[in-house]
């Protein structure tokens, strides 16, 4: 057992609370165009600007994966965190996300908050099924990792036969090609999801050009999803809105829709959890 994560008390094992939390966001994945995007609109939000903002460095997977063993233990000085979920990695660092929520178990959705950033399950779009699929899905994110909110990537969703299959002894390749059922909608030449990514956070341009391009996205997105939800326009508005969508005792957002509005008010709920307001007195 651990001794920095659990304390033992009466033949009793509880789970270490970490009182002293800063305004500390700690971003934990091995896609660097991932790290990138949640990264630079995180820095990029004025109502941010306060925060400490921990990147991942590493150039590779193997550095990636040393870095996080390395610097999970301070994890428990965040006020938020978020999980990269998807399942072409998550195997890989099952152990250190394992340990991570080990340290910060007891302050979740208290002194601390997760956001998962993820793809959907592998058979998501078999049959023309969304719904059914994703919730055992999301359930067992939300054992996991204990999240405020779960953001669905349509650009870290791969199909069984886009998957490249790989030797034991290769590298481990995080693909950047976009996945082809997005594919029609970006025909140039060269487009990898990092390009796409850079395009849409616009964080070089001004104001009205990133609400542009926030509009094509979430245009794009609004497109696809009535072609595999044909019917179900009211789901799909709430997808696309800031609440989500609920299915059974589940719920979804889209990345990267109001993705800094969650971050901005998840760190702001940390921040008034660790310091109550007084109660009023009453006469």
């Amino acid at each position: 057992m651990d001794e920095d994560k659990y304390t033992i008390t009466d033949n009793k094992v509880d789970i270490l609370s970490h009182q002293q939390r800063r305004d500390r966001i700690q971003v934990l994945t091995l896609d660097p165009m991932l790290a990138a995007d949640v990264c630079e609109r995180i820095s990029n939000d004025k109502r941010l600007k306060r925060c400490t903002l921990v990147c991942p460095r590493a150039a590779n997977v193997r550095e990636g994966l040393e870095e996080l063993e390395q610097t999970a233990p301070e994890t428990i000085s965040s006020r938020l965190i978020l999980f990269d979920v998807r399942r072409a990695t998550l195997p890989k660092l099952r152990h250190v996300f394992n340990a991570i929520v080990g340290y910060n178990r007891r302050d979740f959705n208290k002194l601390c908050y997760s956001i998962c950033i993820g793809d959907g399950p592998q058979n998501l779009f078999h049959d023309n099924q969304f719904v059914n699929p994703f919730v055992p899905h999301l359930a067992a994110h939300r054992v996991d990792f204990h999240p405020a909110v779960f953001f669905y990537d349509p650009f870290l969703h791969y199909e069984p036969d886009e998957i490249l299959l790989q030797s034991i002894g290769d590298d481990f390749v995080i693909p950047d090609a976009i996945p082809k059922r997005l594919a029609p909608y970006f025909k140039s030449e060269g487009v990898t999801v990092g390009t796409i990514r850079h395009f849409f956070r616009a964080i070089d341009k001004d104001e009205e050009t990133r609400k542009t391009r926030r509009h094509m996205l979430r245009h794009v997105y609004k497109k696809r999803l009535a072609e595999i939800l044909p019917g179900q326009e009211e789901q799909i508005k709430n997808l696309l809105s800031r609440d989500g969508v609920h299915w059974a005792s589940e719920k979804m957002n889209l990345y990267p829709l109001y993705f800094e509005d969650w971050v901005y008010d998840l760190m702001r709920q940390a921040r008034q959890n660790a310091n109550p307001k007084p109660p009023t007195a009453t006469v």
